[in-house]
């Protein structure tokens, strides 16, 4: 059986290509570091800023992940659309505390105000992940692309 032949891929479209994994994986798996063993779970971003891949998610004070992220911000998001192209972002975790951006998150999400009630909640932290690395990979190719990061 030949191996399969990716189609070659345009430098020029990586953005693109990045953003379409993005919008067509609504729960990308968060990797953090737990001492000397990583972590890894599905997560739900709240908010995401296709422009820069800034990625936001909302946490409650205790989950493992809060002492993880304290004691190492730095995590990686991996996304993977239907045709099994992939989209890692790695990058550090800091707690979101702009509260008209908060406010802004917390109007468009509902089920966040289902389950949390409050926006001041003592129990809710939203996450910043700023991306310092965003790499593509189709399927197949074996082969990550950098995304630039504007």
């Amino acid at each position: 059986m030949p191996k399969p032949q990716p189609p070659a891929l345009d430098p020029a479209q990586l953005p693109a290509l990045a953003r379409a994994v993005l919008q067509n994986d609504r729960f990308p798996v968060l990797a953090t570091i737990d001492g000397d063993q990583p972590r890894v779970r599905p997560v739900s971003p709240v908010r995401t800023d296709e422009d820069t891949f800034v990625i936001y998610v909302a946490n409650m004070r205790f989950y493992a992940k809060t002492a993880q992220i304290a004691a190492n911000p730095k995590v990686e998001l991996c996304y993977m659309d239907d045709h099994h192209n992939q989209l890692r972002i790695t990058g550090v975790a800091d707690i979101l505390t702009d509260r008209p951006l908060l406010e802004e998150i917390w109007n468009t999400n509902p089920l966040m105000r289902q389950y949390l009630g409050s926006l001041d909640n003592p129990q809710l932290i939203v996450y910043r992940i700023t991306p310092n690395k965003v790499r593509y990979m189709q399927e197949w190719a074996l082969e990550y692309y950098d995304v630039p990061l504007t």
